[in-house]
């Protein structure tokens, strides 16, 4: 690669349904987008009940990286960041995804920890929110392909916990008919409660003064919410979604089709099959938790992996 551009980086996040790149310039204490992709390469397939990286999903995904390599060579981004999430960590032969990244990248992935993954999406959240001053401590909540995060804080984390509830791995664990039905429904409720349990135990919830929601499925209920004919990050960037919107939008994804989701304008196409988990999610959390709405964030772990970078 050539001279890189100085204060020029670039993360990778690659998670249990996408894989996503941020090339972003650092100055004067923001971050400003160069390049932020995402592609639905869906790594997680089937790992929850075969514990290995099917090789079709590895090659998704590494079809999907050689596209940001050349990205990254081409904007002259560096240092580069590459970080793992839920799948990988479960996955017996993550040792195939590494191979592939470092050829791909020239750099090592880091399968990082459930607890290094709240942290890096707490800053990612967070960092801009010092100017919209919403009451704090915050809650922010990622919910993933594999896992979410739940990290409470006010300017640093204070508390957190990953715990294996997300979109992918709930529906193929429970939501499995076209539309699922009241039983499965009911299963998956009570698999996500249990979670939302244990993160009660372990994250004082009830401290929290507003809820963030990040990732995929939060942004599409928002989306879906706002009524928008397409998707439009800038209008669902830092939108306050209500629970009575969350519920009848999640009540309306559950009774629907794959067709009939595919027909929503915000909605991405590796999305189709997941959203009703990822959004059951979302209702749990704000009924058991007690939320009267969701501030709904699209800066996540990935801006916290570009962060990482600056220092």
């Amino acid at each position: 690669m050539s001279t890189p551009v100085p204060n020029r980086v670039a993360a990778v996040d690659c998670g249990t349904n996408s894989v996503r790149l941020l090339i972003a310039d650092a100055v004067d204490g923001k971050l400003t987008d160069v390049e932020r992709r995402m592609e639905i390469v869906r790594l997680g397939q089937g790992v929850d009940e075969t514990g290995r990286l099917a090789p079709e999903a590895l090659e998704r995904t590494f079809t999907a990286m050689r596209g940001y390599a050349k990205l990254i060579a081409a904007h002259r981004a560096a240092p580069v960041r590459v970080v793992a999430t839920s799948a990988t960590r479960d996955a017996a032969n993550r040792a195939d995804f590494v191979a592939g990244v470092v050829e791909i990248f020239g750099v090592e992935p880091e399968v990082i920890t459930g607890a290094e993954e709240a942290g890096l999406s707490f800053i990612g959240a967070t960092r801009e929110l010092v100017e919209l001053r919403p009451p704090r401590p915050y809650l922010v909540v990622d919910i993933g392909g594999g896992s979410t995060e739940f990290v409470l804080g006010t300017s640093e984390v204070e508390a957190a916990l990953s715990v294996d509830i997300g979109c992918v791995r709930m529906t193929e664990r429970h939501l499995r008919s076209d539309p699922p039905t009241p039983d499965q429904i009911a299963a998956a409720s009570a698999d996500i409660d249990a979670a939302l349990a244990t993160v009660r135990e372990r994250v004082p919830v009830d401290e929290a003064r507003t809820l963030v929601g990040l990732a995929g499925s939060v942004t599409t209920v928002a989306g879906m919410a706002l009524d928008l004919p397409a998707y439009d990050s800038e209008r669902i960037h830092l939108t306050r979604v209500m629970a009575a919107q969350v519920h009848e939008v999640t009540r309306g994804l559950l009774r629907s089709t794959h067709e009939q989701r595919a027909a929503v304008g915000v909605m991405h196409p590796g999305r189709v099959d997941v959203i009703g988990a990822g959004a059951l999610i979302l209702d749990r959390v704000m009924r058991e938790y007690g939320f009267s709405a969701v501030l709904v964030s699209e800066h996540d772990i990935l801006d916290g992996i570009a962060w990482s970078l600056v220092g």
